[in-house]
């Protein structure tokens, strides 16, 4: 997979145990692969965001696992079950990975699709109050 990568999002990667490096690669190359124009840079000092025309998602490591929130104002839907928190969250939802599980990569790339298609369409706030 080709994409501009961040130094700083690969210096909190490369800081992490193993286990979460590998999340948190499998993450960012699966948000990237959702849309070619997504980019990454570093927000609240030290959190990898990505971002299209407004944030899709950001990852956070934890002791125990990686979440991976979802920028999306709950209106995105989730099918396959796989928010694991913040579901009455106006503005986040989570995803939250532990050592040795499994990322269900196709229903995290179609959220990550369905976001940057509403941030595309101005957001999930504007969607929000169209509705």
């Amino acid at each position: 997979m080709s994409y501009t990568a961040d130094p700083r999002v690969d210096a909190y990667i490369e800081a992490l145990p193993d286990w979460q490096q590998t999340i948190c690669r499998e993450v960012r190359d699966l948000v990237h692969a959702a849309d070619p124009e997504v980019t990454e840079t570093i927000k609240y000092t030290d959190r990898p965001y990505f971002v299209l025309e407004g944030n899709i998602c950001a990852m956070l490591a934890a002791k125990d696992h990686v979440n991976v929130f979802l920028y999306d104002g709950a209106i995105v839907p989730d099918p396959e079950g796989i928010i694991t928190g913040g579901r009455e969250n106006e503005t986040a939802r989570t995803v939250a990975v532990r050592e040795g599980e499994t990322i269900n990569g196709p229903a995290l790339t179609a959220m990550f699709k369905q976001i940057i298609a509403n941030n595309r369409a101005g957001g999930w706030r504007k969607l929000k109050r169209e509705a």
